[in-house]
């Protein structure tokens, strides 16, 4: 991509999800070690994810650090307005380019992609205000587009379920807490260990609203396989445990903004 090229160094913002993979493969390519990718852990990064961006690290032979963030101690973020991804994001880049700074890289570059452009991303704000490049967004590389070329080049993401931070369950307005993080976190878990791929658990209060696919859908309408989500997430503080009848979407959330929220 000709803006790793042209950057001749770079960050790269790694989360180790199916984006953020393929561009570090790509910067790997374009830059070899001057390509570094960084993890950037904090209460809203599952604990799963990490073995994964381990993972794709290695097989691509890339340079690797994991590095605190601390978006909790803002709380314009813990508030969970619907700019909430903008305060995550800009917490994110300002360390990323305090380390470049120190490491004296001289850029940084994240995962959004295309089709991100058409959905709620207050996140991408906080990128352009502090000049973050964007390689796959730039080159017009959608979702399956990108996976199409994480399979070609073997990448171990490539059929990865989508993946997003878990503050991502919290509805508008409902504070960000690491108890509720970790909640969410748990259910997952719970529910992919159960035989679920793509799920979400949307926390709403007393309230979990299970989101799976719509093909894994009749396994989850089961009586038995209903029963057993219920015996499971109940005792992590959930009174009462729903299914969402439409399945899995990304950003069911942001259907309840008003139709003029700033993008």
């Amino acid at each position: 991509m000709a803006a790793l090229r042209a950057a001749k160094s770079v960050l790269v913002a790694f989360s180790g999800g199916v984006d953020s993979s393929y561009l570090a493969l790509a910067a790997r390519r374009a830059l070899g070690e001057r390509a570094l990718a960084i993890t950037a852990v904090s209460p809203s990064y599952p604990a799963s994810h990490r073995a994964m961006a381990e993972a794709v690290v290695a097989r691509l032979g890339m340079p690797h650090r994991f590095v605190e963030t601390h978006e909790m101690e803002r709380e314009a973020y813990r508030s969970n307005g619907p700019d909430r991804c903008y305060h995550c994001k800009s917490e994110l880049f300002s360390v990323l380019l305090r380390l470049r700074d120190e490491l004296g890289f001289a850029a940084v570059a994240y995962g959004v992609n295309a089709d991100d452009a058409r959905d709620f991303r207050p996140g991408h704000r906080a990128a352009r205000e502090r000049g973050i490049l964007s390689p796959l967004l730039d080159a017009g590389l959608g979702k399956e587009e990108i996976r199409t070329l994480s399979r070609a080049a073997g990448l171990p993401t490539a059929d990865l379920p989508a993946s997003a931070c878990l503050s991502s369950r919290l509805p508008y307005g409902t504070p960000v807490t690491s108890e509720r993080l970790h909640q969410i976190e748990q259910a997952e878990d719970l529910l992919r260990a159960m035989g679920f791929r793509q799920v979400r658990v949307r926390h709403h209060g007393d309230v979990a609203r299970v989101e799976v696919a719509t093909e894994e859908l009749p396994f989850a309408l089961d009586l038995s396989t209903a029963r057993a989500i219920s015996a499971a997430l109940r005792p992590l503080g959930f009174r009462w445990v729903c299914l969402d009848l439409d399945g899995y979407r990304t950003g069911s959330l942001n259907e309840a903004l008003p139709p003029d929220t700033p993008r």
